[in-house]
């Protein structure tokens, strides 16, 4: 590995940690010396990278640094266009084209070599899933971004019908079918809601009284407890 590509290792290292991570936890992640680790991280505040810390307190590196240009490995880029490709042919089509301007936009920053290993990736996809949702997914992930109430009319397998206001704070994406996970004011529980038994769906203008965050992180605690 050369010392560029090591580099650019840290600093994907660094990303991954929220929290100042020691010199010898990095050391031991790279398979480098403390001493290696410590130049590396000069040579890196010197060209400008933002990692505050110091030997003894542990790194960690601020929020939004790039590198430009943008470097990827091949099986990096093969897993960016085949997402990319997959969302790309989904029936929610602002986030289809939003995969498609993500790629363009990630192309448009690469050196030459590894544009030519994007545009010439054999990864494929099949054609586009055969859903219908009834509703605007896009208002969905809105509901969900700005933590807001949804209400609609769901039918259950039966075919029975009942209104429903609820916090949206997930959105499933299945081989046939998108799911939102919400709180359920009717229910007052999580509940699991497929799209395309949803009709009605009106994004109000109303917050949820707790964040995104603390529901998903309870509605997963309960997938985690035994029935």
């Amino acid at each position: 590995m050369s010392r560029a590509e090591r580099l650019l290792d840290l600093i994907q290292i660094l990303r991954r940690h929220r929290r100042p991570v020691s010199g010898r936890s990095l050391a031991g992640e790279m398979g480098v010396s403390i001493r290696t680790l410590y130049r590396d991280i000069a040579t890196l505040q010197g060209q400008g990278a933002p990692i505050e810390g110091e030997a003894g307190l542990g790194y960690v590196l601020r929020p939004g640094f790039m590198l430009p240009p943008l470097m990827f490995t091949d099986e990096e880029i093969e897993a960016i266009v085949l997402g990319s490709r997959w969302v790309a042919k989904q029936p929610d089509w602002r986030l289809a084209n939003a995969a498609t301007d993500a790629l363009a936009k990630i192309a448009a920053v690469l050196p030459d070599d590894l544009r030519e290993e994007l545009d010439a990736s054999t990864l494929l996809v099949g054609s586009r899933t055969e859903v219908t949702e009834g509703i605007d997914l896009g208002l969905v992930r809105q509901a969900i971004r700005e933590e807001r109430k949804l209400s609609f009319v769901y039918r259950d397998a039966g075919g029975a019908a009942s209104e429903r206001t609820v916090w949206p704070f997930a959105l499933g994406f299945f081989d046939k079918v998108r799911v939102v996970a919400a709180w359920c004011e009717m229910r007052q529980d999580f509940r699991h809601f497929r799209a395309d038994r949803i009709s009605g769906l009106n994004a109000t203008e109303m917050r949820y009284p707790r964040r995104r965050q603390v529901l998903l992180k309870e509605w997963r605690a309960t997938l985690d407890t035994p029935s």
